[in-house]
């Protein structure tokens, strides 16, 4: 007779048989994850994995799909993947070259010949261009995909790295350029300088030529903080520098200082965003705040002159509250107009305010494109050079991505804006309707979801059903080339649900499902899918359930919870151990939103909801892959591993995969985040007979 081992559990959650499996790179834990990967591999390989692998990494590769832009003065500057850059090219064109159909480009750093120059597997993660002359900036590499990046200055003109220059080991943060000469530098690097989450907790003057471990801290925090960090305002009449502690993820306190330090707090309540364009102080209410007699309402956003504000006013203009089902989801400064995107019962529209002596004006942006995902971001990289230039992109889940541009400096009655782009149709979208409809989950609350797929409804549709719900996220319905390729042109149909934890109706929506409310989150995805049966979409065992990261912890709850409505469910980069999570790299940066497992009264809700302890013996659970990637430095791959092996214990149909390179993001080329995708979707499909 086979014993099973179904530890851990409630009733002994340290009772914990699988911590070797934390051991990222120990031998014996390489061995199980080698093996495992290798039996997933053998089973859900094959010719058609490796076809699918291949069309996808020939989507990601196409030449004439969308180059995203940034500029930097004259230049806009891009960062281009494709299949002879497998690991990138980060180059630059003009605005009058970029309107061409085929642009000419100055390649202004190529990370595969650096990486073979220098014998490592450099992976980019960007860079801070030196905003006077621009002729400096500092790079970020990473050698395996995750958070931590080595910083090194690279000479733009020469097109070379500079040997004696700003250049700093591998560790978590980013520098902030003050002059040519000066940064200031926010790094987890340095005995005693990292947060218990890994990250910077001081802000240091970091001259030229000088040690980065020895440079002058002129900000810190404690270690039970987050984070901190520095920037300088160029907004402002004078040298402006800002300082930020974030406490928690909900969490911040800013302070107006100079190179010596801070100097005035800003005092707004912690749980608030703001954003400053020189003297005017924009600012995102969480929650209701009474201030001065007044007491403005939850989500609204006001303003107010900023140097009012520091002598003592808190006169506050109004200019958003939220209305039934409209609400805030962010702002950002243009050439001193606040341009404000909203969700409208998850319509997108924009407006735009513009501060006076005595009040703000408003402008609908009523001529930007309809769709129903729209984003708009400034043109110029840097806040002090935008001109009323701002980017738009316009998609929905069969008509790939625009993108335009927009001049919030127009007529009174302002033009369409002017499309740059067109990324190209990657799948056969012909017969496919895009329908929303609402369910009710266990409270009562109508839960929206939006589906793609065939008009007629014949109640064995396979269904890919996917959701987020956390950290106040929107997700809307957008072109998903692998969905559309691999799941809706061979037939499928395709769900995305609007569960409580995520921002699209303000943070009565987000606070609902976080904490102990995440239960309520996981019980709106499962209402999602009894919805589809009810509507005689499908059938529960063609429904396959997809998510990752805390949508990771949504699709293990799945497992756990409602094993009974789902054929087939992939799980990745998750967070699944949450009597742990803290103590594993960046977990603790998460019990604002998820609650503190070291706190009895946290715990309490937080045991109900943390798969790895709740999974039992002798329950019927679906097929479930867990899929992890190595160098992922935010979210342990422990979490997956360990809740992989657990399952297999139980006698439970698991499959484990982990990639060995790439981070909490998609992996380092083309090739390997196709076939990471692929190998999602040929699981799914065989678990559910979507052949």
């Amino acid at each position: 007779m086979t014993v099973i081992d179904p530890r851990p559990t409630l009733n002994a959650p340290d009772d914990d048989p699988y911590l070797w499996l934390e051991d990222i790179d120990g031998e014996k834990a390489l061995i199980w994850v080698t093996e495992q990967s290798a039996r997933t591999l053998a089973r859900f390989g094959g010719p058609r994995f490796e076809g699918d692998r291949d069309v996808l990494t020939g989507i990601f590769d196409r030449p004439d799909r969308i180059a995203w832009v940034v500029r930097r003065d004259k230049y806009l500057y891009n960062f281009w993947r494709d299949a002879e850059n497998p690991g990138g090219l980060w180059r630059r064109t003009t605005l009058a070259a970029y309107l061409t159909a085929k642009p000419e480009w100055e390649i202004v750093l190529d990370v595969d010949a650096l990486a073979k120059t220098e014998g490592k597997d450099w992976i980019w993660g960007g860079a801070s261009v030196e905003p006077g002359r621009r002729e400096r900036a500092v790079i970020r590499l990473s050698l395996g995909g995750g958070d931590a990046v080595v910083h090194r200055e690279y000479d733009l003109t020469a097109r070379s790295l500079v040997p004696d220059g700003f250049n700093l080991p591998e560790a978590k943060g980013h520098i902030a350029w003050l002059d040519r000469d000066t940064l200031l530098l926010s790094s987890a690097l340095g005995d005693g300088m990292a947060t218990r989450s890994g990250y910077a907790r001081t802000v240091r003057l970091w001259r030229r030529g000088a040690d980065p471990l020895t440079a002058p801290v002129i900000f810190e925090a404690s270690s039970d903080s987050m984070l901190v960090f520095g920037h300088l305002d160029r907004t402002a009449a004078s040298e402006r520098v800002w300082f930020t502690e974030r406490r928690a993820f909900f969490d911040a306190i800013g302070w107006i200082g100079d190179r010596s330090g801070p100097k005035t707090q800003i005092d707004l309540p912690r749980d608030a965003s703001w954003d400053v364009f020189g003297d005017w102080l924009a600012v995102k209410l969480r929650n209701a705040w009474t201030v001065a007699g007044t007491t403005h309402a939850a989500d609204a956003l006001i303003g107010i002159s900023l140097s009012s504000f520091i002598a003592g006013a808190r006169s506050f203009t109004t200019l958003f509250e939220p209305g039934s089902g409209c609400a805030l989801q962010s702002f950002f400064w243009n050439d001193a107009k606040l341009v404000v995107s909203l969700l409208d019962n998850l319509i997108p529209r924009f407006d735009m305010f513009t501060p006076g002596r005595r009040d703000w004006t408003r402008r609908t942006l009523d001529t930007m494109p309809e769709a129903t995902t729209v984003r708009a971001w400034p043109f110029d990289a840097e806040v002090h050079e935008r001109n009323g230039e701002v980017l738009v992109s316009a998609e929905d889940p069969v008509t790939p991505a625009q993108l335009l541009l927009f001049n919030i400096n127009g007529a009174a009655s302002l033009g369409a804006p002017v499309v740059l782009k067109r990324d190209p149709e990657n799948f056969d979208a012909s017969g496919l309707v895009v329908t929303r409809h609402e369910a009710v989950s266990t409270d009562g609350e109508m839960i929206p979801y939006t589906q793609v797929g065939p008009e007629n409804a014949n109640g064995e549709a396979p269904v890919h059903l996917t959701a987020y719900g956390g950290y106040g996220k929107s997700v809307l319905p957008d072109y998903n080339s692998a969905i559309g390729k691999l799941w809706l042109e061979p037939g499928g149909t395709s769900v995305v649900a609007n569960i409580r934890g995520g921002g699209e109706f303000g943070t009565r929506w987000h606070e609902a499902g976080r904490r102990a409310g995440r239960r309520l989150a996981h019980d709106d995805f499962a209402a999602v899918a009894a919805d589809l049966v009810r509507r005689g979409v499908t059938r529960p065992e063609r429904i396959a359930a997809q998510g990752g990261s805390n949508g990771g912890l949504l699709i293990a709850n799945m497992l756990t919870r409602y094993p009974e409505r789902f054929g087939a469910l992939s799980c990745t980069v998750p967070v699944l151990d949450l009597r742990r999570y803290t103590k594993l790299l960046a977990g603790a940066s998460w019990i604002d939103e998820k609650g503190d497992p070291d706190k009895p009264e946290d715990w309490a809700f937080l045991s109900q909801m943390s798969a790895y302890h709740t999974a039992e013996a002798e329950r019927s659970y679906p097929p479930i892959l867990l899929a992890t990637r190595r160098r992922d430095d935010r979210v342990h791959p422990g979490h997956a591993r360990k809740m992989a092996a657990k399952l297999q214990a139980l006698g439970c149909p698991a499959y484990f995969y982990e990639a060995e390179v790439g981070g909490h993001a998609p992996g380092p080329n083309n090739r390997e985040r196709a076939a990471f995708i692929a190998l999602g979707y040929s699981f799914l499909r065989d678990a559910i007979g979507f052949l």
